[in-house]
């Protein structure tokens, strides 16, 4: 009996690091779907999102899900403990070399105890091992205790490093297509001139994005549930802009921006494909379309004479088979994560909430607001 215990608490020791080294120092995606931590994520997930569904306050909502992210990070650290202290206390109790100072009988709670005062190299010497195999086992606990703490606090500033660079181009695009960003918005606050010609360096630094998006949450997947700091921002609500936008860039544009375009789309396509993977998602179309045949020519009107060069029924065409390509991964993602997606846009100013920085800077009054919104649509601010 007690040599069966004592494999299986070696074998849980095992698990635990190697899954602790898997999420924490590998730097590539696991494809195992067998693992500690994913097990882990998608209970509580599964816990907190009816949770989250129920509360029918947006703000409320968000600022309920804002603390999941990071408050599972640290909760997962004390069940790779938790775990490890108990396997190690199994451990000592198969050795049987338990010895208490006060000369009492000792149970699996006082080596429970020695466990854990020994993992968190406590050393209050009122439980000690009696024998060498028990030395042997507290030496090598409280050596990884220490390694292991270490290795957990020189992970955070990594983790949250990732979740910052994300960030940074998510707050920029609020001012180049509204929040939450719309492909429309974007567009239209580009002007047609400037979305025909002068979006590719914009598209550039979106597929580099990207690709850091990509790497970043394939190897940590926990940074999927970490909410952005702003309203109505979300990287996938990015991804999903940024994909509208080259989809309509491929479909209707020419030239650099077109090549451009293919390029960002081809890394967000597949990000928001490995990263719906990742997560244990299958793909799912909307059950309504984002996009209306109705609305299509006003979105077409905001390329510069984009229906005039060329064939609109084959653009159309063109720009439904690419939205096959990415939807049901958005949706999908968006429906796990709770993260909504935004529309095209195809009303001016969908995308732009009332009293918001834009919406005051482009309003059509007198005095000096007309002049900066002049001087920002002729390109001097």
């Amino acid at each position: 009996m007690h040599i069966v215990v004592a494999f299986l608490a070696a074998l849980g020791i095992v698990t635990v690091l190697w899954d602790a080294f898997e999420s924490v120092i590998l730097p590539r995606r696991v494809t195992r779907p067998y693992r500690l931590a994913r097990f882990y994520f998608r209970t509580v997930w599964r816990t907190a999102a009816p949770i989250a569904r129920s509360i029918r306050s947006v703000k409320l909502r968000e600022a309920y899900l804002a603390y999941f992210g990071p408050l599972s990070l640290l909760l997962l650290f004390v069940f790779w403990a938790v775990v490890l202290v108990f396997m190690f206390a199994l451990l000592h109790w198969s050795a049987g070399s338990v010895r208490m100072a006060s000369g009492q009988i000792a149970t699996f709670r006082t080596d429970l105890y020695l466990s854990g005062s020994t993992f968190f190299t406590l050393g209050m010497g009122d439980v000690t091992p009696g024998t060498t195999l028990g030395r042997v086992l507290s030496v090598a606990e409280a050596g990884l205790g220490f390694g292991f703490l270490a290795i957990i606090i020189s992970y955070l500033p990594t983790l949250y490093g990732a979740f910052s660079q994300r960030e940074v181009n998510i707050s920029l695009l609020d001012s180049r297509a509204g929040s939450p960003p719309t492909a429309a918005e974007l567009l239209r606050r580009h002007g047609r001139e400037r979305s025909t010609h002068g979006l590719a360096p914009y598209l550039r630094e979106w597929e580099t994005w990207s690709a850091q998006l990509m790497e970043s949450h394939l190897t940590y997947p926990v940074l999927c549930y970490f909410r952005s700091q702003h309203d109505n921002q979300s990287w996938l609500s990015a991804f999903t802009a940024i994909l509208d936008v080259s989809a309509l860039l491929i479909a209707y544009g020419d030239g650099e921006t077109k090549w451009q375009a293919q390029l960002t789309f081809a890394i967000s396509r597949h990000a928001v494909a490995d990263l719906s993977q990742v997560l244990g998602q299958k793909p799912a179309p909307f059950a309504v379309d984002r996009l209306p045949a109705a609305d299509l020519p006003k979105i077409r009107g905001l390329l510069l004479d984009s229906a005039g060069r060329q064939d609109a029924e084959a653009c159309a065409w063109k720009l439904r088979e690419l939205r096959r390509m990415y939807e049901p991964y958005v949706n999908t993602l968006s429906r796990f994560l709770l993260m909504p997606i935004p529309t095209w846009g195809t009303e001016p100013g969908a995308g732009t909430p009332p009293g918001s920085v834009w919406a005051r800077i482009t309003a059509d009054s007198a005095g000096a607001s007309c002049t900066v919104s002049a001087e920002i649509e002729s390109g001097h601010l």
